[in-house]
């Protein structure tokens, strides 16, 4: 299907941050807009492929919201801005990362390949919307990835239209890219990008939809070729795509088979004094966690941040979307009980999403439901009502507080009946082993108290009782 314009713009102009979550993604604010152009040649329709170049890997989609410019613009004030957009659609600013260097700034050959932009597939009346009640979504091969409104918006789309309007005359037709919010990332060809924007009142742009194709011809070599590093994938993946390390299985097992008890006395005899996350207890105190965290921080309820950031595809629902196997979940509630900050059906995803466990310092809903899923849980409370009574889910991925201890992303999670502690991954394996040891002459000296021995000289294991301890621990081995 052709685009929805019918005819080709005389310019399409992106910008580059616009959505707060995106920029807090990116690790920075921008004081004012800032914008990229993209060739009219870009443009395609529904249906139509996105191609990857040959040679490239890290094809990008950013589902976007574009405005249609229906009256000439030149010098208008903000206050006017938004008279002279005439549609609204949806837009994907797909890309290839591994053609950025050859042009840094500018983007042409990274984001401005042939069909690199597509719209559609239906065009809404901009007289008829609200610009700040607008709600993109994009999902790939079917799963939501990008879900936001536009009143989380850092540039008003008015503001965008006055501001280029100052220098650049904006002419009927013309395009503007009005930014992504968090979750683009790297499609691969045979993935489905799905893009569509809403209303408040439920009319939709429909739903762009591109696969991605590989190119049938290699890229002629005359010029600047992909190129790709490490930095380069990990700023092409996004944040909500670069899992911590994951653990190794033979450290998992190792963690798995001491108590926290143990691990608490042996990060005490290094100085670690403020390593267990307190007041929270277990689903089921037969199960054990462990795994590397993944953070998400709350903040205290304010009601007119709420409606933005609490909202849509809300840190909340984030932080269990990015979660990946082998991570546990882990909330800064600020120890208040009287809401709830995790319930049954996103403990059920973040199970499906291989979660080893989930941890709060706030409180519980559905809480029986949960305990049923077998996924290992830890919280301070039941509570039946909505996090949206105390609570407005803030940002993920960093440090934060949980029942009186500092959990930073990747910190490894060891939970038990006696709770939860917190290890550093850099002495993990040594706290392990060191715990085995505790644990197994823990077990000679139960058994000579059972046969009667008084405790002076046995526990702890004194010089008197070392001989015999290692004669048999040689036998139980």
């Amino acid at each position: 299907m052709p685009h929805p314009l019918g005819t080709q713009p005389s310019k399409i102009i992106a910008v580059h941050l616009n959505y707060a979550c995106r920029a807090k993604e990116r690790g920075r604010v921008p004081d004012q807009p800032s914008y990229f152009l993209k060739p009219p040649s870009s443009l395609a329709g529904t249906g139509d492929d996105l191609v990857r170049p040959r040679g490239c890997e890290l094809m990008s989609f950013e589902g976007e919201i574009a405005l249609v410019i229906g009256r000439r613009a030149h010098r208008v004030a903000p206050g006017q801005g938004w008279d002279h957009v005439a549609w609204v659609t949806a837009a994907n600013d797909a890309g290839a990362y591994d053609l950025r260097h050859a042009d840094r700034g500018s983007n042409l050959r990274s984001k401005g390949a042939d069909g690199f932009t597509p719209l559609g597939p239906r065009l809404l009346d901009a007289r008829t919307l609200d610009p700040a009640a607008l709600r993109l979504r994009t999902r790939v091969n079917g799963e939501t990835v990008q879900d936001a409104d536009t009143s989380t918006l850092l540039f008003p789309f008015g503001d965008l239209v006055a501001d280029l309007s100052r220098l650049v005359t904006l002419e009927p037709g013309d395009v503007i890219l009005t930014g992504t919010p968090t979750g683009a990332s790297v499609v691969t060809p045979g993935d489905t990008v799905e893009v569509e924007v809403t209303t408040a009142d439920g009319r939709s742009t429909g739903v762009l939809r591109n696969t991605v194709a590989e190119a049938g011809h290699d890229l002629a070599a005359w010029g600047a070729m992909p190129r790709v590093d490490d930095a380069l994938r990990a700023d092409a993946l996004g944040a909500a795509h670069i899992a911590e390390p994951a653990l190794d299985p033979g450290l998992a097992r190792a963690l798995s088979e001491v108590a926290t008890a143990t691990l608490s006395s042996q990060m005490r005899k290094r100085g670690l004094l403020h390593m267990t996350i307190d007041g929270v207890r277990p689903t089921d105190p037969a199960a054990k966690m462990v795994g590397t965290a993944h953070t998400l921080r709350y903040l205290p309820l304010r009601e007119d941040l709420f409606a933005r950031y609490g909202n849509g595809m809300n840190a909340q629902k984030r932080a269990v979307e990015e979660l990946r196997p082998g991570q546990v979940l882990v909330m800064d509630a600020r120890r208040d009980p009287t809401a709830g900050t995790i319930g049954d059906i996103l403990a059920l995803r973040a199970k499906v999403r291989g979660a080893a466990g989930v941890v709060t310092d706030g409180a519980l809903r559905d809480s029986a439901a949960v305990t049923g899923l077998g996924l290992p849980t830890y919280y301070a409370a039941e509570h039946p009502a909505v996090l949206g009574r105390r609570h407005v889910p803030w940002d993920t991925g960093v440090p934060i507080a949980c029942g009186g201890a500092l959990v930073q992303p990747g910190d490894i999670l060891v939970g038990d009946a006696d709770g939860v502690v917190v290890v550093p991954p850099d002495l993990a394996r040594e706290l392990a082993t060191e715990s085995a040891e505790q644990e197994l002459q823990e077990r000679f000296i139960a058994e000579r108290v059972a046969d009667g021995e008084p405790v002076q000289g046995l526990y702890p294991l004194g010089p008197s009782w070392r001989s015999a301890y290692e004669q048999w621990r040689d036998s139980q081995s």
